[in-house]
């Protein structure tokens, strides 16, 4: 292997790096299934969704084994970007902390780092202390990676970042290079060691083969992730599933499950088979950690907390007539371009960020 057990298990932490009992704890009999039956998934979802507290306006779950508390809805990051004005944004993001959120999403490269700065601002004044803060690099290479990193903690004004996640694993490839030998993995290992990051994950929104690829990599060199972020939704059941082939994986694994695109960046809505509330009951009725969502005005951020307060476990029927309603819109992915065409994949149109 490139990165030797060895040098991986020096930096042992909070992340949970684990040796060469993971084979024989079970850990890769599930990574061998192509598909996972839907009742497999729903026996999975019975036995792992304990009951969440719910403070205030919002429900806490935890995140995998880390035993992080962390609010049901997160942030996104990529939308707090796109509003026009920064004390705008700022007044956002500290109003969705105020009301309960305390899960924050971002990534080195939205808006160019904008998203960053405005996050960085907007968490002054003691608000870091409110919040889990989670950011994403898109560097294979170590040299990347580093460069990301440290570039990350500047612009969010911070002296460490409590999970740190591999973007767009979106290549059969992209697990090889983020292990190899002076990949990603080297730097976010150090930059662990040195106290930078706590936890370690991964996000993609391509194909569940590519998830499970990266899974079963981690595996061979001597790595368990704390986190994985990957398309959950009422399309995705029906297509290239996420829900069926990974996320059975992750429970068994006590792997924080991070939902995104509940709402498929209002694509899922334009089939006009579900409203904003039936995705987002949907993503919360998993057995997810954290349902990020885009919120980009005070509205849709009275949206989140509404599917919050409505929000009551889905018995087996709900969830049938659900997806009753979204099969035949969902069969070839046409609302769910980020899997079908490049349109989301920031590092397709941007290669010289992988390194």
């Amino acid at each position: 292997m490139d990165i030797s057990r060895r040098s991986l298990l020096k930096a042992a932490s909070a992340s949970g790096l684990v040796a060469a009992g993971l084979a024989s704890e079970g850990f890769l009999q599930p990574l061998l299934a192509q598909t996972q039956p839907v009742e497999q998934t729903n026996q999975l979802l019975a036995e792992s969704s304990a009951t969440p507290t719910r403070r205030g306006e919002m429900l806490y779950r935890t995140l995998g084994r880390t035993q992080e508390q962390v609010s049901l809805i997160g942030l996104g990051g990529y939308h707090i970007g796109k509003i026009q004005e920064e004390q705008e944004s700022i007044k956002l993001i500290r109003s969705a902390i105020d009301r309960g959120i305390n899960f924050m999403d971002n990534c080195w490269d939205y808006h160019d780092g904008r998203s960053h700065r405005w996050m960085g601002n907007a968490l002054k004044n003691g608000y870091r202390q409110k919040v889990f803060l989670m950011t994403k690099i898109d560097g294979r290479t170590k040299g990347a990676a580093k460069m990301q990193i440290d570039e990350s903690l500047k612009d969010l004004q911070v002296d460490h970042i409590d999970l740190i996640q591999h973007h767009e694993i979106l290549r059969f490839e992209d697990p090889d290079r983020v292990f190899g030998t002076g990949g990603s993995m080297e730097a976010v290992v150090e930059a662990q060691k040195a106290g930078k990051i706590r936890y370690i994950g991964f996000t993609g929104h391509k194909n569940p083969q590519i998830h499970l690829q990266m899974l079963s990599t981690a595996t061979e060199n001597g790595f368990r992730f704390d986190t994985v972020q990957m398309p959950l939704n009422v399309m995705d059941a029906h297509f290239r599933s996420f829900e069926h082939q990974v996320l059975p994986v992750l429970v068994k694994n006590n792997i924080g499950v991070l939902g995104m695109k509940s709402i498929g960046d209002s694509y899922i809505l334009r089939s006009n088979t579900v409203s904003p509330i039936d995705c987002l009951h949907y993503a919360m009725n998993l057995p997810t950690s954290v349902v990020i969502t885009g919120i980009d005005s005070m509205r849709i951020l009275d949206q989140a907390f509404e599917a919050v307060r409505t929000f009551k476990p889905m018995d087996q029927a709900r969830v049938t007539a659900l997806l009753a309603r979204t099969r035949e819109a969902a069969a070839k992915g046409e609302y769910e371009r980020y899997k079908t065409t490049t349109q989301n994949d920031g590092t397709a149109m941007n290669p010289a960020w992988l390194g």
